[in-house]
């Protein structure tokens, strides 16, 4: 695969980041593409390992060593052409996956694993620039109609599967414009908004019709829990949707945040991490001005994960005197034992690139309280103990205080709205998560007749790659519920 020995005469090569001096002064994307011959060397590292356990490890099962055999011969057509049959938006999964694939790759036993995500964001960048990405109509009408609720990433890949199988797709959003999260929850300098409006082009050429500003509602016209963002301006019942339309996607996302609720929760100061990601970027497109105020001041985050580093980076940008972050996990090693955890998620310590522009990182450590007279002023802390059953204990003698004017909380997301969720009965996971199944004959189907669910608001928050995948499974099983459908309704004899 690849070059004869490729892996033996190149070493893997990381695309070129923008120094951090430079790129904490803009919101652009920093991370630069590989030239072509850059691309070619790095994918003819694949070393044709017989088992590709990277496409087992990607949700997508993108076909991984096809791809890359087409990149080292130069062919990059073919290789969009079988990237771009099982992900529908490898522009933004070459951006932002945390690639599960690199993980499983076999090389990476003995040397660095294959950069395939880079390879990826340079074969899509490639396929756009040369014309190769273009609309993909249906070549027929089936003449039924679907609603996809919510335009996130499983959204966006259901109504993409679906039009393109000839059903008449429209999808309702409560925010301003499309995208859901990836438009308004991840950063600019981690995924540009017009490499996310290029799609949407496609998506619209392609007859998917998008009704904005529209929040979906219970039959009593219920509201969203407080903490999700609504820009609606107008509402439509489910009930509506059920009558309008023959299926409906319920692609709602985990919307609901997680909250801390400690002694001087109530002081200002504290906000969700959304509350800040989402107004800047708002002010990034040119609206507005962010209600949280971080430059010259000292920001705690709370929470160990993607968020929380966005919120990191966000605020460096934004001149914070100082940040810092909470986690209380405790921290990991800096290798794994492959031999242990090979070809799985390897349980190491991971720094982002915002955690490199600056970040004070304290593990193991559990928020007490804020303190504070009406605004935040410091969070006490306490080191824990992790034991069994991930009980965590507090270690006498830890305390301490982290000095705090702005504290973003970004421990996650609990689950979707739920004001559609009871409108229609829906059945609820253990996390409160819509309950639909993945397999057999009712898969992805709720408890309601022809409403589907699919993304974080089923499964429970999770990665744009996997809400990818949610979304094209989900389009397939309408697709084949709506046929079915048609086929029983259609006489058995012909003239």
């Amino acid at each position: 695969m690849g070059l004869d020995g490729g892996f033996l005469k190149f070493t893997r090569l990381e695309p070129r980041h923008e120094p951090v001096e430079e790129r904490i002064k803009h919101f652009n994307e920093f991370i630069a593409i590989y030239s072509d011959t850059e691309g070619r060397e790095q994918a003819s590292r694949c070393m044709d390992c017989g088992i590709p356990f990277c496409q087992h490890q990607c949700p997508l099962h993108n076909t991984m060593p096809d791809t890359q055999q087409y990149v080292s011969d130069g062919d990059w057509e073919s290789a969009w052409r079988v990237l771009d049959s099982t992900n529908s938006f490898p522009e933004i999964t070459g951006r932002i996956c945390p690639a599960p694939c690199e993980e499983g790759c076999t090389l990476g036993l003995h040397r660095d694993a294959v950069s395939i995500k880079a390879i990826e964001k340079k074969i899509a960048e490639v396929a756009f620039s040369r014309g190769y990405v273009t609309p993909q109509p249906a070549a027929a009408s089936t003449g039924c109609s679907v609603a996809v609720v919510g335009s996130g990433p499983a959204g966006l890949a259901a109504a993409q599967q679906l039009a393109r199988m000839g059903h008449a797709v429209t999808v309702y959003e409560k925010m301003d414009k499309p995208g859901g999260l990836l438009r308004y929850g991840i950063p600019d300098f981690k995924l540009g908004k017009k490499v996310v409006d290029r799609r949407l082009d496609q998506l619209v050429r392609e007859g998917v019709r998008f009704v904005l500003s529209t929040r979906v509602t219970g039959t009593d016209g219920e509201t969203l829990e407080p903490e999700v963002h609504d820009d609606a301006e107008s509402t439509i019942s489910i009930a509506a949707l059920q009558a309008k339309y023959d299926a409906v996607v319920l692609a709602l996302g985990a919307e609901v945040p997680r909250d801390l609720k400690l002694p001087g929760r109530e002081l200002s100061g504290i906000h969700f991490a959304l509350d800040f990601l989402i107004a800047q970027n708002r002010v990034n497109s040119g609206g507005g001005v962010n209600p949280v105020q971080v430059r010259g001041k000292h920001v705690v985050v709370i929470g160990g994960g993607e968020t929380a580093s966005d919120c990191i980076g966000t605020a460096n940008r934004l001149g914070a005197a100082s940040v810092t972050q909470l986690d209380y996990h405790a921290e990991l090693p800096l290798k794994a034992d492959l031999m242990r955890e090979w070809p799985d998620w390897r349980h190491i310590k991971r720094t982002s690139t915002s955690q490199e522009e600056g970040c004070t990182r304290l593990f193991a450590t559990n928020t007490v309280s804020f303190e504070g007279k009406n605004a935040v002023e410091s969070v006490k802390t306490v080191q824990v103990k992790w034991g069994p059953g991930r009980k965590i204990t507090p270690i006498e003698g830890t305390e301490s205080e982290v000095k705090a004017d702005v504290v973003l909380i970004a421990m996650g997301y609990a689950h979707p709205s739920h004001a559609i969720v009871k409108a229609l009965g829906l059945a609820t996971d253990k996390r409160g998560s819509i309950a639909a199944p993945v397999d057999g004959p009712e898969a992805w189907r709720t408890a309601a007749e022809g409403i589907f669910a699919a993304g974080d608001g089923r499964f429970g928050q999770s990665l744009v790659v996997n809400a990818l995948a949610e979304g094209r499974e989900c389009a397939a099983a309408v697709d084949k519920w709506l046929r079915d459908k048609q086929s029983e309704a259609a006489p058995l004899w012909r003239e």
